[in-house]
């Protein structure tokens, strides 16, 4: 039995599949989700900057680890305004009248 040109390209694609580190699996899902589980992949794939924020994301929720508190205040502690020794004041004025 000889090989098919299209059993040949098969093989020739999955081995050029294979020497970029990429694998081929079967995922059993809903219907629904088809093109969302195929994005995510296609990012994955990607090795681009969102690939390590997704994969972590979706790390975090698989652990089910609770969600990093302080995140805010890291945020505001980076700012370049932290040590600047600014004062504020703020008037203190009554308001105007008003004719209800």
């Amino acid at each position: 039995m000889r090989d098919t040109a299209q059993k040949r390209a098969l093989r020739n694609y999955r081995s050029r599949l294979t020497k970029r580190g990429i694998a081929r699996f079967e995922v059993l899902g809903l219907d629904t989700d088809r093109d969302l589980i195929r994005s995510v992949a296609r990012r994955l794939a990607e090795e681009g900057p969102d690939s390590a924020r997704i994969r972590a994301a979706i790390g975090r929720t698989m652990a089910g680890d609770p969600p990093k508190r302080g995140g805010i205040l890291q945020a505001l502690l980076r700012s370049p305004l932290v040590g600047a020794d600014l004062e504020f004041e703020r008037s203190r004025e009554t308001g105007r009248k008003v004719d209800l």
